[in-house]
């Protein structure tokens, strides 16, 4: 344990990890994990030297990135090789699945259903954590009946479709994520809790090589994952050393989910300098995206020379651009652009209210084999050019999909509230 921090009571202590109240930082706890590996609920149990560490560091990555996207996570930061700050929260006893391909625990509940079957969207379940009964499976209708309260928070019909929504958006994010290195994400084990400060719902615990399958390849006999201990027929050192060894490819190449090989940028050009207030917001919204964006001045009608020239520059040096044409009153810039460059353009057109009406057939209207879209505004083009660098980069996919994932929840919270109000 890190020596710089004071730590106060245990709250809580499981099988793989350790939880304390941090007196110095209010509203956060210690998790500190341990030398500890179990299977079936600790029927079976070993100490793995060097596994409280691989732990941290799996765990530290996949909160990151996860929060980077976006989605809500009691992750505050890694505090030393065996220990992470996480927010206090009060946990939601349910561990949600998310699969995309039938295997293990699965197919002995659905006898018929052979492994390999691939779920479109991925399949969701829960399962209420209960040792004494081996965390028998739970329907939604269960969960709301139980009327849990953590928090100050009940947990009815709106924290369960959260929670289910959630499940599935984290899963696929990390799904995306491991793709890059050839790796199929099988299926993931989660787990929610209630922030004690903010009285929300965020993703707690941990994730680390015990929540989830991993396939090399999409290939079960390379698995890489915790079930590599839990098919042993018996823990001999060296099949510990085996174990450990997948542990171990796991937590190196879980610090590349944090990287991505491809590049990308979004040029802005705009017709005048009077429009650089319109190509400003593209900017940031770019930036949101951890996209960068290049601003720059040219007139097609005034200057196509120096407008193909611009377009030159950023064609010869390999990095994959979205071009976005930013020109009121009659838009020359797009339609030249899009017709002498192979890469995407799209028309942003800052339209005024007395003759946007007019002006806008300049940029929907254009000659045959030009294929320029148009969106009127500025938060729309970096959008669109996000979507086609997540195509491969899969830190902006993940900043896409987690932004989809918050607007669904801020609606779905807004209707709860208006209807407790109108009760």
């Amino acid at each position: 344990i890190s020596l710089d921090l004071k730590l106060g009571k245990k709250v809580n202590e499981g099988k793989t990890k350790e939880v304390y109240e941090l007196p110095d930082i209010p509203g956060c706890v210690l998790m500190q994990s341990k030398d500890q590996i179990t299977a079936g609920n600790a029927a079976r149990k070993d100490r793995m030297e060097g596994k409280a560490a691989i732990s941290n560091t799996t765990t530290s990555c996949v909160f990151q990135l996860l929060q980077e996207a976006g989605i809500k996570t009691a992750f505050v930061r890694k505090q030393s090789d065996t220990a992470f700050i996480a927010a206090h929260c009060e946990m939601i006893p349910i561990e949600w699945v998310c699969r995309r391909i039938a295997t293990g625990s699965f197919l002995k509940r659905n006898p018929g259903v052979k492994e390999g079957y691939k779920f479109y969207p991925p399949k969701i379940e829960m399962f209420y954590k209960d040792d004494a009964n081996n965390d028998p499976q739970w329907s939604e209708e269960q969960l709301i009946e139980a009327k849990f309260c953590f928090a100050g928070l009940t947990i009815g019909q709106t924290e369960v479709d959260i929670m289910a929504r959630s499940t599935q958006a984290i899963f696929e994010i990390l799904e995306k994520s491991w793709q890059p290195q050839n790796c199929t994400l099988v299926d993931l084990k989660i787990e929610f809790g209630v922030n004690i400060l903010t009285k929300e719902i965020v993703l707690a615990d941990v994730i680390d090589n015990d929540s989830w399958r991993l396939w090399p390849s999409g290939d079960r006999s390379q698995q890489k994952d915790k079930q590599s201990y839990r098919d042993l027929k018996e823990v001999t050192p060296e099949a510990l050393q085996m174990v450990k060894r997948n542990f171990e490819w796991v937590a190196e190449r879980v610090e590349l989910l944090l990287k991505t090989k491809s590049q990308g940028r979004v040029v802005v050009l705009m017709g005048s300098p009077s429009d650089l207030s319109h190509c400003e917001k593209i900017k940031k919204a770019c930036a949101a995206f951890g996209i960068p964006c290049e601003l720059r001045v040219t007139s097609a009608h005034k200057g196509p020379d120096e407008t193909l020239r611009i377009k030159a520059e950023y064609e010869g040096d390999g990095i994959p651009t979205v071009f976005v044409a930013v020109a009121g009153r009659s838009n020359g810039l797009g339609p030249v652009m899009s017709g002498n460059t192979a890469y995407p353009v799209v028309n942003c057109p800052p339209l005024s209210a007395d003759w946007g009406t007019q002006d806008v057939w300049s940029s929907l209207r254009l000659p045959s084999g030009l294929g320029c879209p148009t969106t009127l505004s500025p938060e729309g083009a970096a959008q669109f050019a996000a979507q086609i660098f997540g195509l491969n980069n899969h830190l902006v996919w993940a900043k896409l999909r987690s932004n989809m994932l918050n607007t669904w929840i801020s609606l779905k919270q807004a209707d709860k509230k208006l209807r407790e109000c109108t009760l």
